[in-house]
């Protein structure tokens, strides 16, 4: 059986990311007093090079925190949230809609992930793109894949 290390890399690297995440949505979830209980909101996004999410290479990946504020490590954590509950953490309806981007026909694949839990269900989900072109057009300049 041949191991790929790059494989190897971002599975640990998203495991740990994904737990850390999960540890501050959980702490941050916590009912203290007569404050309201929030359900966990707590992903890990990766944006990979290659065809396959479990084989492509990973190049970026954030943490995003949703419930009971936005925080995390991606850029714009705010905007982020408030586009995955315009359509309720479907993440494959952030690509709906056409695209007024014109793209070169380059093959250069790109796979976007997400894992972790919206809103207290679990959440996986990953798509394949031909160039980072095509998958800018296609998510139509959201901010959730935007880091």
């Amino acid at each position: 059986m041949r191991r790929n290390p790059h494989a190897i890399f971002a599975t640990v690297t998203a495991g740990t990311l994904l737990l850390g995440g999960f540890a501050t949505a959980t702490a941050q979830a916590a009912p203290t007093g007569a404050e309201s209980l929030y359900a966990p909101s707590a992903l890990v996004l990766t944006v990979a090079r290659g065809e396959d999410p479990l084989t492509a290479t990973v190049e970026r990946a954030v943490t995003l925190t949703c419930a009971p504020t936005a925080e995390g490590t991606h850029p714009t954590p705010a905007a982020a949230c408030k586009e995955l509950a315009a359509v309720q953490g479907k993440f494959s309806e952030l690509t709906a809609g056409p695209s007024n981007r014109t793209c070169t026909r380059q093959w250069d694949p790109i796979v976007v992930t997400a894992h972790g839990v919206w809103q207290g269900e679990r959440v996986q989900f990953s798509t394949a793109y031909g160039n980072a072109c095509e998958m800018a057009g296609s998510m139509n300049d959201n901010a959730v894949f935007a880091f």
